[in-house]
């Protein structure tokens, strides 16, 4: 499968968020149901996810655009990046084009896009600064249909990071 990227990667340090867009095409033969995934996928959210889900969505709701779904196998990637910076001591997107990928092939994504953030100690605080960056409010209000978020609290320092991966899904 070929992706192309859609915006650059940007890098930012502490407290500070990050942004990625990549168009994946997919094959036309395969149409993954997201849905059938939802049946053996689990993950169970916590206070500040459920709060950063619901800020995405009234947000999107308040200018006209849809909800968005989550979906715990999207969650589950935003899990493992968020693992993956804690235990490097990073804020990137690292391995964004396999996480975008795997969304593809795994779900029919067509179109994903992947909002960080660090250091922050509530979800307003990082959907705040989302919202003051052009190219984060941009991947929230961008065309998608489905979502994910995890807030990962780095157990050394007790910092939390986030991620948010959005997606298209016909």
């Amino acid at each position: 499968m070929k992706i192309r990227f859609l915006g650059l990667v940007l890098f930012c340090a502490v407290a500070v968020s990050c942004s990625a867009d990549s168009e994946i095409a997919t094959p036309s033969s395969s149409n993954p149901d997201p849905s059938n995934i939802e049946d053996t996928t689990s993950y169970s959210y916590d206070a500040d996810e459920l709060e950063m889900s619901q800020l995405i969505n009234n947000h999107r709701e308040s200018i006209g655009l849809s909800s968005l779904t989550l979906v715990n196998y999207i969650s589950l990637a935003s899990e493992g990046h968020n693992t993956y910076m804690i235990e490097n001591n990073v804020v990137n997107h690292d391995q964004f084009q396999q996480r975008a990928q795997d969304l593809a092939e795994t779900l029919g994504a067509q179109n994903v896009s992947e909002n960080v953030a660090y250091n922050y100690q509530y979800a307003q605080g990082a959907f705040d600064a989302w919202m003051r960056s052009s190219g984060h409010k941009a991947a929230i209000e961008g065309n998608f249909t489905h979502f994910g978020i995890s807030v990962s609290e780095d157990p050394s320092t007790g910092k939390k990071y986030y991620t948010a991966m959005f997606a298209k899904i016909d």
